[in-house]
């Protein structure tokens, strides 16, 4: 992540110091070893700042060949309005994006984007991560195919765009490392991974989905 920086603004004197510091606690968080994630150029009119990753779930020589196979991929940008926000209450906001490609009959399932989004919940309530204003959809998506493609069985995608403030810390900065490791604990959900660790295991009575195929290879 070397080119991290070019991301934050055209002069480094111009980005506010707790936005610079959210920056870096994003860039040297510690994550589970299937998550590869790069920076990506952020969106340039949601806020003042914004800096922005993206990341996929991989197995390693899974795919034809020996290939490398993504599981699920998805999207983290955080923004910050030093002013604050009234819709945000507050000076920060993370806008993630999750997506994979799930059995059919998963995907099938009533209780899908229920599930889906305690998904989200419960991995941030896991890392213990002060969050506020959560807002998100899921959707799915089913696919068939026809003519050419007709030997390719029915596929049915995942998709779940979340938002929420992160509670601000000493100095005005949030625990942004740990935004993002729970963000990507949510990638390995949807992906079918296990947790990491047994503490996080769903929580609340709420029974994971049977898991899913891996998706194609891209």
């Amino acid at each position: 992540m070397a080119a991290a920086h070019e991301h934050l603004a055209d002069s480094a004197d111009e980005v506010p110091i707790p936005f610079r510091q959210a920056v870096e606690a994003l860039r040297s968080a510690r994550l589970r070893p299937e998550i590869e994630i790069d920076p990506t150029p952020a969106p340039k009119r949601l806020a003042p700042f914004a800096y922005a990753l993206e990341a996929a779930v991989v197995e390693h020589g899974a795919g034809p060949g020996d290939e490398d196979r993504d599981l699920a991929d998805g999207r983290l940008v955080l923004l910050h309005n030093p002013a604050g926000d009234e819709t945000w209450q507050g000076t920060f906001r993370v806008v993630t994006l999750a997506r994979a490609e799930l059995e059919p009959e998963m995907g099938a399932d009533p209780l899908l984007p229920e599930v889906s989004w305690s998904w989200l919940t419960g991995a941030l309530n896991a890392r213990a991560v002060r969050y506020g204003a959560p807002s998100g959809t899921v959707t799915r998506a089913g696919s068939s195919y026809f003519g050419a493609l007709a030997e390719r069985e029915p596929a049915t995608q995942i998709e779940i765009r979340a938002s929420w403030t992160p509670v601000e810390g000493p100095g005005g900065v949030p625990d942004l490392a740990a935004h993002l490791a729970a963000w990507c604990d949510l990638l390995c959900q949807v992906a079918g991974l296990p947790p990491a660790t047994p503490d996080m295991a769903p929580r609340g009575g709420v029974v994971p989905l049977p898991q899913r195929r891996g998706a194609q290879p891209r």
